[in-house]
């Protein structure tokens, strides 16, 4: 595989169940674990074959997206060869990718934002099928889309939402296909047919489509798959990668503190008279006194005194003042926010 190879990541929604951070900031620049999403998902990438020849295509929104999203990428990875497609319309997977369809040619690798698997995508450089589903089997899985496998192993069909438990081969939102101008035909024939759901164009409705015309498609099982799409999932997305990873401490400066690992603090954080973990993650530059943390993420720039805080989701530069008193509490503050408790 030595021609260019396109990582495709479709992040335009307004990520409402991630509010109100993301009044503020894209869904993929929420942290979880001691980096953004974003940062962990691009991680995802470094078993590519090829790493050289990785080309990036980012689908971001109007306003926040914009003005977010490519100086982060110019900021962060200043040596990546990078695209950037606005969606300004909420039409969809498909919508969303038929933008970006001037850069879909060869092969190329999609993802969701806001999905973090674990898998090594190396094979790819061997791989034979048209396209690769990545699935993960739950115990229900009728509240996800799921791929029914015919007799000879290929994806028959992709199921949204079924109704029975049987099949429970979960679509985790990753997929390789070996020729992207092949998905791009399928999606405009199913803006032809006008096949959508609640007026969203879906993937898996193009996908279908190129099963009709006889693309082979396989699926690639894997066993954990971290979900960045809620708050709730935020934080136990966290927890998780932190059980995985281990304590990630920069240099800090630190009185009288008691850690309980696994944490992740960031540098020039400022922690004093606190107990901080487990499972949270302190940015940078935060500043702790006389405070409780545990299985929370505090973004860059927090201030939190006098407060116990736990499975809390604080945004950049937030100031959290409590009464002292030890009441353990729960809160969800978006960015340049202050509570008086």
């Amino acid at each position: 595989m030595t021609e260019t190879f396109k990582i495709v990541i479709p992040m335009a929604g307004w990520g409402t169940r991630m509010r109100p951070h993301t009044f503020s900031k894209p869904k993929p620049l929420v942290s979880v674990a001691g980096k953004t999403t974003l940062e962990h998902l691009l991680d995802m990438f470094k078993t590519m074959p090829n790493p050289e020849n990785l080309e990036y295509v980012f689908i971001i929104s109007p306003f926040l997206g914009e003005l977010h999203i490519p100086a982060f990428i110019k900021e962060k990875y200043p040596d990546i060869k990078a695209h950037f497609v606005v969606q300004h319309e909420m039409k969809g997977q498909s919508h969303a990718l038929w933008l970006a369809r001037k850069y879909l040619h060869g092969p190329m690798q999609m993802v969701f934002s806001d999905t973090l698997i674990e898998t090594d995508f190396s094979f790819l450089a061997h791989e034979t099928a048209d396209s690769v589903a990545w699935v993960m089997p739950v115990p229900d899985p009728r509240r996800f889309g799921v791929a029914e496998l015919g007799e000879d192993g290929y994806v028959k069909r992709f199921i949204e939402k079924p109704q029975t438990m049987e099949n429970n081969l979960v679509i985790a939102g990753c997929y390789y296909f070996k020729e992207g101008k092949d998905l791009v035909a399928a999606i405009e024939e199913q803006f032809k047919r006008n096949l959508t759901i609640k007026n969203e164009f879906f993937l898996a409705d193009a996908m279908s489509i190129m099963i009709e015309h006889g693309t082979k498609i396989r699926v690639h099982e894997i066993n954990t798959w971290l979900d960045t799409g809620t708050i709730d999932a935020t934080l136990e997305t966290n927890k998780i990668l932190l059980d995985k990873q281990g304590p990630k401490v920069q240099t800090f400066k630190r009185s009288n503190v008691e850690i309980i690992e696994p944490v992740a603090i960031g540098e020039n954080a400022e922690v004093s008279n606190s107990t901080i973990g487990p499972h949270a993650s302190i940015g940078a530059n935060c500043k702790i006194t006389n405070s409780n943390i545990t299985e929370s993420i505090l973004e860059a720039d927090c201030e939190i005194q006098d407060s116990a805080l736990t499975r809390s989701l604080i945004g950049r530069q937030a100031k959290i003042r409590g009464r002292g008193d030890g009441r353990i509490i729960q809160l969800n503050v978006g960015d340049n926010s202050e509570v008086l408790l």
